[in-house]
């Protein structure tokens, strides 16, 4: 299944190597050596989560959901507006500080200031990817590697001090159940709010 998949992939990467016991919600959370250069530089995460949100959207209106790639783009717009309002409700009622702000991963509750739980960006890569992982998958098998899109910013924002790793792991799971409910319903969301224009899309528009 492709969230097995998705899992097996973000729970090896992130837990592997760790021996030790440590705090949080799953006893296994704890500061980790931090890493800001190469691949884990935080600008690359930016680039990520900014490429994934212009990548969904542009697709969604070039595309339309005149066919099944512009359908599928249309499910991931789904997946991760409703994810990214699900992700900060969540930090809004936990208050989690982030690793940058303590090395004690139990401080719930601590204020406004603190933002940590979930990952609001690994949620939405997750939810980004979900449908076409769920839409071509079967088909397509080279597709399951965009799960390592989350799994990479979910080990990078651990290695910044961004997240603790219940966090990232948390995060993965909202944006999954998300994606997997938007990819199946009967049609997308989102464009069933909006005018008539924007089922089209711009390249059907202009052929």
């Amino acid at each position: 299944m492709p969230a097995l998949r998705f899992w097996l992939c973000v729970a090896a990467i992130l837990i592997s190597g760790v021996a030790h016991a440590g705090g949080g919600p799953f006893g296994i959370d704890h500061r980790v050596h931090y890493a800001d250069s190469g691949i884990w530089k935080r600008t690359n995460q930016d680039v990520l989560i900014y490429g994934t949100i212009t990548t969904v959207v542009g697709g969604a209106l070039v595309f339309g959901d005149n066919d099944q790639l512009g359908d599928t783009f249309w499910r991931s717009v789904d997946a991760m507006v409703i994810t990214s309002v699900g992700a900060e409700a969540m930090k809004y009622t936990f208050q989690r500080e982030r690793p940058s702000q303590t090395d004690n991963p139990d401080r719930f509750f601590s204020g406004s200031h603190a933002e940590s739980f979930p990952s609001g960006e690994v949620a939405a890569i997750s939810a980004a990817v979900t449908p076409f992982i769920v839409t071509y998958g079967r088909d397509h098998p080279a597709v399951y590697a965009l799960a390592l899109l989350p799994a990479y910013d979910a080990v990078a924002r651990v290695k910044t001090h961004g997240h603790w790793q219940s966090d990232v792991l948390v995060g993965a799971a909202l944006g999954t159940g998300v994606g997997l409910w938007a990819a199946h319903r009967d049609s997308p969301l989102i464009v069933s709010w909006l005018p008539g224009g924007f089922r089209i899309g711009f390249i059907h528009r202009f052929k």
